[in-house]
């Protein structure tokens, strides 16, 4: 197999917080926060150059967020690594999902991407 072919394995998991002391609901504003755990299984170093995010809430309203790196980083992590962030984001409704991809370069130069698998943003109680 060429080397161009095998794609690096990166794992993604993400545990979700709603925040009410930054939230306003009175003004449908509700603050949620996120912490991603970026794990390469793969063989090969991996630099996180760019993210993309679609952020939906419950009226159907998506934001679309794209840029470089994660927090002002772009991290190289490496095979058996994680790399570990928390990030927040501000939904008009008590309900909404995020998802999206990471783009990737391995340390041959092979770029690629790595999905965010949806997860979604709730205020406790909200869903049964």
């Amino acid at each position: 197999m060429e080397p161009g072919n095998i794609t690096p394995e990166i794992q993604i998991s993400v545990e979700t917080m709603y925040l009410p002391e930054q939230s306003e609901p009175e003004q449908a504003r509700y603050v949620f926060g996120y912490t991603i755990s970026i794990r390469n299984k793969g063989d090969r170093a991996a630099q996180l150059l760019r993210r993309k995010w679609l952020i939906t809430d419950a009226n159907g309203k998506v934001q679309q967020v794209e840029g470089e790196g994660v927090i002002g980083e772009q991290p190289v992590i490496q095979p058996g690594q994680s790399h570990r962030y928390s990030s927040g984001a501000v939904l008009d409704t008590p309900v909404g999902t995020m998802e999206g991809s990471y783009g990737f370069v391995a340390e041959d130069g092979q770029h690629f991407q790595a999905p965010i698998p949806c997860f979604r943003l709730a205020v406790p109680g909200v869903l049964h």
